[in-house]
Parts: C-alpha cells; sequence; structure tokens
C-alpha cells in the first residue's frame, strides 16, 4: 500500500494546472493500492472572482470528471485537496475536500472548518478567506483499505482538537491538503505536522503548493510523509513532484500499544461528544 502526496505550484488557469497533475499521475510507481493527495487549490491558486468562475456543484461539473477519470485512469484513491464548491443560497463557497476511489466514485467530502483571516508578513499580506468562504461543521473520517483517512485542509493544521476529534472517530492517516505561505511555513510547517502525528499516532500525509503564484503569493512547499512515530519519511522540498512511501500498518500498532495514549487521555468531552467540531 502506497502513501503518496503530489506537489504543485498552481496558477489560475485550470487547463494548465490539469497538464501538470496528469503529467505527475502518470509518473506515479506503478504499486497498488495508492492513496494520494493532492494540495489545497490544486485546480486554480488565484483571485476571488477566478474561484467564483471555476466553483462547481458538489458532485458535478468538469473539474470533478476529470477527478473521476484520474482515478479510474490511474487505479487511485485519489483524494483532491480542495475545489470551491458551490452553496445554495449563498454568495460564499465552500473550500472542499473530494475523495475519489478506484472506480472514479466520490466516497466523501469535507468543507474546510477553519477559515484563513490573518496578515502574514508577506507580499500578499492581508488574508480573509471569510469574504470568499463559508466554514465547515463536519469533521470527517472515512474507512479505506488504508485505514481510517481524517481529512482537514490547511489552516486546521493549528487547530489539535478537530485532529483529537479525528483520531477518536477511527482515523490512522491524517490528510493536510495546503496552500502554506513561505513565510508561515519557514516558521510552522514542520513542527505542527509532526505535533499532529504524535499526539494523535497516526500517519500524517501533507501535500502543499510551491513557489510564486499570480499576483506574488508564494508558497513553502515541503510537502511531506510523517510516520505515527513523528519522523519525516519524505519530504519534496521547493519544486513541483511527489514523494511516496509504503504504509507500515504494523508500525501503527506497535507506536499505539506501547503508548496508548488516548486511553490515558483525560480531558476526553470536548471530542467525545457527538457535536459538530
Amino acid at each position: 500500500m502506497q502513501l503518496i502526496v503530489l506537489q504543485l505550484n498552481s496558477q489560475p488557469d485550470w487547463t494548465l494546472n490539469r497538464a501538470a497533475i496528469g503529467q505527475l499521475l502518470a509518473s506515479l510507481p506503478a504499486a497498488r493500492p495508492a492513496l494520494v493527495l493532492l494540495p489545497e487549490n490544486f485546480a486554480c491558486l488565484g483571485s476571488r472572482d477566478a474561484y467564483q468562475a471555476l466553483a462547481e456543484p458538489l458532485g458535478d461539473g468538469p473539474i470533478q470528471q476529470q477527478l473521476a477519470a484520474w482515478s479510474r485512469e490511474h487505479d487511485l484513491w485519489l483524494v483532491a485537496g480542495s475545489l470551491p464548491t458551490r452553496l445554495a443560497g449563498e454568495p460564499r463557497l465552500h473550500t472542499t475536500t473530494l475523495l475519489y476511489d478506484p472506480q472514479g466514485q466520490l466516497r466523501a467530502h469535507y468543507h474546510k472548518i477553519h477559515l484563513f483571516d490573518v496578515d502574514v508578513a508577506d507580499s500578499h499580506g492581508r488574508y480573509r478567506e471569510s469574504e470568499s468562504f463559508a466554514p465547515g461543521e463536519q469533521a470527517v473520517v472515512v474507512e479505506t483499505p488504508f485505514g481510517g483517512v481524517g481529512l482537514s485542509i490547511c489552516y486546521d493544521v493549528r487547530f489539535p482538537e478537530l485532529y483529537r476529534r479525528l483520531r477518536a472517530q477511527g482515523a490512522d492517516i491524517l490528510l493536510v491538503p495546503a496552500a502554506f505561505t513561505a513565510v508561515t511555513g519557514a516558521a510552522h510547517w514542520q513542527p505542527l505536522l509532526q505535533a499532529r502525528a504524535i499526539e494523535n499516532q497516526c500517519y500524517v500525509l501533507a501535500a502543499n503548493q510551491c513557489g510564486t503564484h499570480a499576483g506574488g503569493r508564494q508558497t513553502w512547499g515541503h510537502s511531506m510523509i510523517i510516520d505515527p512515530w513523528g519522523e519525516v519519511r519524505a519530504c519534496q522540498p521547493e519544486t513541483p513532484g511527489w514523494q511516496a512511501i509504503p504504509l507500515q500498518p504494523e508500525l501503527l500498532t506497535r507506536v499505539r500499544s506501547t503508548m496508548p495514549v488516548l486511553q490515558h487521555a483525560r480531558l476526553t468531552g470536548a471530542w467525545r461528544d457527538d457535536e459538530s467540531c
């Protein structure tokens, strides 16, 4: 079983981004089954108007048709990091992760819960996702041949209570597709990802954008795969590409049995109830 992250330098043009993704998927190792994660904003990294123009209703549209076709063609469990999806009666969009099985069926989706409304000392400066996007409400874990897969997006990684909930709901692998900025990435990307892996004893797959994008926005790259002990097993530094490692279920079992942190956790009310995050 292969765990794979793709790193992209997405621009506002879906046609160009589609070609880049298609080339990377065609170059992946042949071993199957494989779980492949695309970054946040894989189809378009651009302006508010660009997202509105690209957005599709959940479950319908040419981009989602392409994702399903890639899953079938390459026999992949393909996770599209985030796509703008439309909300009925709401001008704002959702930032949505889509998970496809090798038959091209949409098996699950997740709407980003935590929106990036911050000021960053980079060329972009001001980020206000809530002006264009509405937050999701539900934590999502999907059962797959790889185990339970917990879904999240980018800024979510700063909120450990979400990942504790995912672990409690059966997650073995935590997915973090991102467009982490160069400034915040250099400071916090790897420590946050390792913390989520260590404290929840899960694999973490983190697929990031890299390089310079339209409008001068810069992203950090360094897509990585981290094991349940917190060790970085693979990293794609600063250019588009992919990284892969084999899943080791026995490592999950060993780490969790020798240090059963979930059994020892005492402040559990915040993540064991049935309410939304």
